[in-house]
């Protein structure tokens, strides 16, 4: 009866993806057709489903959104772009440089490899284009360069993370993505020098001497946004719910009495664009709560424990073989979604053979930020290519490169604990 119960859960799922169903309404029906079969009340899928809703931690979500959404409306991304510029532009291939920079910075703001994407690549790519820089070459640094939105604070994935391995210390993936998220950031930028020497590209334009404090002012400015989070949650001044609701009111008051680039009718749209994505990630919660109960009821993880540790019980085998498990699901499945269905089943493995769940958590972020780059479900590529005009196939083959250099900083993330584990044994208490 199990078997088949579990054939039901996963089977309808997956038929329901390859249908092109959205993951969060897949993730409901499926479900429910298990909770049919096994006479389970539908009240108890409902109860279940606003369960996954009932937490503290998600408050931190909506207000990091909204924080998202005003820097990312309201002109900062241009900021962070001359201040990258400034600082690293002189370099040979300069402005691809200041493309994974920028995406740097503002990945601290938004948190959404996405977001960085749209937001960075919308200003860079055509930039990089009109002064020389092949087109496939620009798609794949802002492509690779938005993943490290996934790691640095304020990442909403990273709660997302929390709420689904039973509420891990948030303070403490923050800090531990830092570390990792600004070594795959310095990664990417040699790779883009040791690149951009091979093709010729150009050095970038100087900015001139009397601009120079302005642009630092005005960057220094946005990424205090993102300082606030970091310093607040790691000090213990603010919760990660307290530090998202400052995050709001500061970009508020940069973007509409400072910057001045933001009205009413930009408000109302960024408003609205802020409840279209939340709508879509407290769904995606309250389908995946159900789901992962279902999955708990019927003993999945328990089955793929045995699984995973029948194939080797070797402690860097598993750990290899649970990245390879999560980058293929993350070809077909969306990275939200995946952190809500893959953590109750792969975090018990993790910690069976010795991970600490804040380790597994940033190297989670990694391995699906990854997966944001291939297809057929990659976001980050498909916004790229859009901006770009450019086909899937040459991004992808300009991106090889660098996913080669992430996967190598994924492997040391996976094996040597310190690089993720140092700053939330110095800093969190």
């Amino acid at each position: 009866m199990s078997g088949i119960a579990v054939a039901i859960l996963l089977g309808s799922f997956i038929l329901l993806i390859l249908m092109r169903v959205p993951v969060a309404l897949g993730l409901a029906v499926a479900s429910v057709l298990t909770g049919f079969y096994l006479g389970v009340p539908l009240e108890v899928v409902g109860q279940r489903m606003l369960n996954g809703l009932n937490s503290f931690s998600i408050m931190a979500i909506p207000l990091f959104i909204f924080a998202g959404e005003i820097m990312g409306e309201g002109g900062i991304s241009t900021r962070l772009i001359r201040l990258s510029n400034l600082l690293v532009g002189r370099f040979r291939g300069g402005l691809a440089i200041v493309n994974v920079l920028s995406t740097m910075f503002f990945g601290g703001i938004t948190g959404s490899a996405v977001a960085d994407a749209s937001s960075i690549g919308s200003i860079m790519i055509p930039m990089m284009r009109e002064r020389g820089y092949d087109t496939d070459f620009a798609v794949g640094v802002t492509c690779t360069g938005s993943i490290q939105g996934v790691l640095l604070p304020p990442s909403h994935n990273i709660i997302l993370y929390s709420l689904a391995a039973g509420g891990v210390s948030i303070a403490g993936l923050f800090a531990a993505g830092l570390v990792p998220g600004i070594g795959l950031g310095i990664s990417l930028m040699i790779t883009s020098y040791i690149i951009s020497i091979r093709r010729r590209y150009p050095k970038g334009e100087k900015i001139p001497k009397e601009e120079r404090l302005r642009v630092i002012w005005e960057g220094l400015l946005g990424l205090t946004t993102a300082l606030i989070i970091v310093s607040g949650v790691l000090a213990g001044i603010f919760t990660a719910n307290e530090s998202a609701a400052v995050a709001v009111v500061y970009a508020l008051i940069m973007v509409t009495l400072v910057f001045r680039e933001v009205g009413f009718k930009k408000f109302h749209s960024i408003v609205l664009g802020t409840f279209r994505k939340l709508s879509v990630v407290l769904f995606l919660i309250a389908a995946s709560q159900a789901f992962s109960w279902f999955m708990a009821y019927l003993h999945v993880p328990d089955m793929v424990m045995s699984f995973v540790t029948g194939l080797s019980s070797n402690k860097y085998v598993i750990l290899l073989l649970i990245n390879i498990i999560l980058l293929l699901f993350a070809m077909v499945i969306d990275m939200a979604p995946l952190i809500l269905i893959a953590t109750p089943i792969l975090l018990p493995i993790a910690v069976r053979v010795g991970m600490d769940p804040i380790q597994f958590g940033v190297m989670l972020m990694l391995t699906l930020g990854i997966g944001l780059l291939t297809p057929p479900i990659g976001a980050a590529i498909f916004v790229g290519c859009s901006i770009g005009g450019l086909s899937l196939e040459k991004a992808y083959k300009a991106m090889l490169p660098f996913l080669a250099v992430m996967f190598v900083v994924l492997m040391l993330l996976t094996y040597i604990p310190a690089i993720s584990m140092t700053l939330p044994r110095l800093l969190v208490h």
